[in-house]
């Protein structure tokens, strides 16, 4: 169930009965513009809030939206957990919130705002906020209390009817772990009894199915009655449901192996969800093997204690928060609780550093997505606290986290605490002043990145450390290039690659090369095209790829100023498809500019004017401008727009601006431009007769890319390019360029 646009994460079990509240809640989203749906834990809100939802994604143009606050323990981060469930760019200085607020005005989208019980004051504040900014938006809350705000409606979620829609819960659940299983004339009784005994609670019900394994109903029955007897001392009194809820996970805990139970505990050091790697990193030891981890999960999935997820295209793991909750508890009482911290977080340090220390290389985008996926282990293992330098070390190796996939403001509170934590002079605390002085310098904030370099270029010298110091100038000459002073930025830069070449990082040259040919290109350098076509060869030297694609954007902007149109197109459709892999607002949107620049000097102004419209979309979404990167880049959007104006008239200009907009974000923006309208295939398995440039020419020449638009794309001379055409002709039997793409769009193989 997951609708076009949005983010509901697909359901790996059948929706059991409630049809008639699903009824109910869609009709109520009709009328109402936040409803929250109240009741105890373990009734089932989440999964009905989630099905109404699915249920409900045609009505809401712009997607429907779970915001998973379950992971969230402040009430300052709940704007933090809303922007990065939307996919909302955090790169300016504006409040979160006030972000947010600007990207849902406008748009038609639904929110579901999970688990709020715990920070009900500070979503009650989002929800009024965003209700206020954007007319057109609904969102669905699920807490054990109300948020209190004007216009919330209610609908109190009750347990599942008993015998029906238990029964079948439990029928449905019990057939999956037992096949064979059946309700019969037999068992009948024993069913409805058992799912009376639990009072309809859905997550009992399922906790108790994956029981019948091994038990009959009558003895799960039984069992149940003995726990149940100890809990109320044989009165007569019915007991609160969530004293059943309790009862039940208990007696689902001591039916699990003393392994099991171990990792159940263990697992709860975990915040919105793990992989099996994490769980094998951190939970073994001590009366776990690594080698016993995936079998002790999958008894775990089994037993419905562990749910197995997907995000990101990574398969994952995660516990609903009563189990977790009740596995943080038995994790405490154990003793191993700050221990299991520790190797969580020490983990993720691992992780993050081993991603930051190969960036320059392939792999790039997997990088990304798993730090996406992780976000909110990722703020838990930097809240442990006990080892400052540990959370410097983290904030600092979290670098292409925070500006390279849109997270520059929780990057900057970040490191801001973690430097105010740990003021001793350490290697450590030099990288995170390089860290914190990138973002500063993403953000437009030039005089704290001239304090924090300044900070880290003492810090450097006194350490003696010629990797920071080679950085501290590279960001030198970024500043100067920030504050329009390109004279002096060119040599700074000369110096930070040069400094890298000596130090044998020749592969991190790349990020400086870009920089230097962007400035070069900014006074009309004629080495510029030299400088950028060094940096997308280095770049293909090494498999990197996120650099690459600015390289590519220089050098495009370069054809483009000089002329060449052709060539320019090909260059910026190049660096299109690297982006395609990432979330990088920013990238997306200076090659999309490009191509409207392009568009209008080939006199295709609709499309230029498209464009255009898409690209206002982007800058409105990061909540920056072009001007940021030069004025002059200013000045040749002006006159694109002025073209394109004149040419299209002030009606149609304005609808070619509304009609773009429409392809909001990234990946829409970039599947526009290049004319594929959905996102590339997966690879196949089959393999391929071609070699890894042959490959990368004919994915150009799918994308109608001529010979010599590849030759400028891969930084190749045009004959050779040649040859390589006439190779794949040969080794694929084929005669004509036609095939070639049609063979393309059949196997789909990704660039390198």
């Amino acid at each position: 169930m997951i609708s076009e646009a949005g983010n509901l994460p697909v359901a790996f079990t059948s929706f059991v009965g409630r049809r008639h509240l699903i009824a109910e809640i869609r009709r109520l989203l009709g009328q109402a513009r936040l409803l929250t749906l109240t009741g105890m834990g373990g009734v089932g809100k989440t999964r009905l809030a989630l099905e109404a939802a699915a249920e409900s994604s045609r009505a809401f143009a712009d997607g429907v939206w779970l915001v998973d606050l379950a992971p969230v323990l402040e009430p300052a981060a709940v704007a933090d957990a809303a922007a990065a469930a939307l996919g909302v760019p955090d790169l300016g200085t504006r409040p979160v919130l006030e972000q947010l607020a600007a990207y849902l005005a406008g748009r038609r989208a639904l929110l579901v705002l999970d688990n709020c019980e715990h920070l009900v004051d500070a979503c009650a504040e989002l929800a009024d906020t965003l209700l206020a900014a954007a007319p057109e938006v609904r969102v669905l809350a699920t807490s054990r209390q109300t948020l209190g705000i004007a216009g919330e409606h209610v609908l109190v979620v009750p347990p599942l009817s008993v015998p029906d829609e238990a029964v079948q819960l439990l029928r449905d659940r019990a057939t999956a772990v037992r096949p064979e299983f059946r309700i019969t004339d037999l068992n009948r009784a024993g069913a409805s009894r058992l799912c009376a005994d639990l009072d309809g609670l859905p997550l009992a019900i399922e906790l108790a199915a994956s029981r019948l394994r091994t038990l009959t109903v009558d003895q799960a029955v039984d069992r149940l009655a003995d726990r149940f007897a100890l809990l109320t001392s044989g009165s007569r009194i019915a007991r609160p449901r969530q004293r059943t809820l309790r009862a039940l996970v208990d007696w689902s805990y001591e039916l699990c192996a003393p392994a099991e139970r171990l990792l159940w505990n263990r697992l709860s050091v975990f915040t919105g969800g793990f992989t099996l790697d994490a769980a094998e990193g951190v939970c073994v030891g001590e009366g776990i093997d690594r080698r016993e981890v995936v079998d002790l999960l999958d008894r775990l999935v089994g037993q419905s204690v562990v749910l197995a997820t997907e995000q990101e295209g990574l398969s994952r793991y995660r516990l609903l928060e009563t189990i977790r909750h009740y596995g943080r508890q038995r994790l405490a009482e154990s003793g191993e609780e700050q221990r299991l911290l520790r190797r969580h977080r020490d983990f993720f340090l691992a992780l993050v550093e081993c991603g930051a220390d190969s960036w320059y290389g392939p792999g790039q985008e997997d990088t990304l997505a798993r730090l996406r996926a992780d976000h909110s282990n990722l703020l838990a293992a930097l809240d442990h606290g006990g080892d400052p330098q540990a959370e410097l070390a983290l904030a600092a190796a979290l670098r292409f986290h925070w500006c390279a996939d849109g997270f520059l403001g929780e990057g900057r509170r970040r490191l801001s605490r973690a430097l105010d934590a740990a003021p001793e002079p350490t290697p450590a605390k030099a990288r995170a002043l390089l860290a914190a002085a990138w973002v500063a310098l993403l953000q437009g904030d030039l005089a704290t990145a001239d304090r924090w370099l300044n900070e880290a270029g003492e810090l450097g010298d006194q350490l003696d450390d010629p990797a920071v110091r080679a950085n501290g100038q590279g960001f030198r000459g970024t500043l100067a290039l920030f504050r329009g002073r390109f004279e002096e930025a060119v040599p700074l830069l000369e110096d930070a690659v040069a400094a890298q070449t000596a130090l044998g990082q020749e592969a991190a040259t790349v990020f400086w090369l870009f920089q230097l040919a962007n400035t070069q290109a900014h006074i009309g350098d004629p080495r510029t095209a030299e400088t950028a076509r060094q940096a997308v060869a280095t770049a293909q030297a090494y498999g990197e790829r996120w650099t690459r694609a600015y390289a590519l954007w220089v050098l495009g902007l370069d054809a483009w100023v000089h002329g060449d149109q052709e060539a320019a197109t090909g260059l910026t459709r190049a660096g299109l498809a690297i982006q395609q892999g990432f979330n990088d607002h920013v990238g997306a949107a200076l090659l999309l500019e490009l191509l409207a620049w392009i568009s209008a000097a080939r006199d295709d102004h609709e499309r230029a004017g498209r464009l255009l419209g898409t690209v206002r979309a982007l800058w409105r979404d990061t909540g920056t401008t072009l001007s940021v990167f030069g004025p002059d880049l200013a000045e040749h959007h002006a006159r694109c727009e002025e073209a394109v104006a004149r040419a299209l008239g002030p009606a149609a200009y304005a609808n070619a601006l509304t009609e773009g907009s429409r392809h909001d974000g990234p990946g829409r923006g970039i599947a526009f431009a290049l004319g594929t309208g959905a996102e590339p295939v997966a690879q196949t398995t089959a393999p391929s007769p071609l070699t890894r440039r042959e490959r990368e020419v004919a994915a150009l020449v799918a994308q109608g890319m001529s010979n010599r638009q590849i030759a400028a794309a891969l930084v190749l001379s045009p004959r050779t390019v040649d040859g390589h055409i006439e190779n794949i002709r040969a080794k694929l039997g084929f005669t004509s360029r036609a095939q070639i793409a049609s063979w393309w769009a059949r196997n789909q193989e990704p660039t390198p």
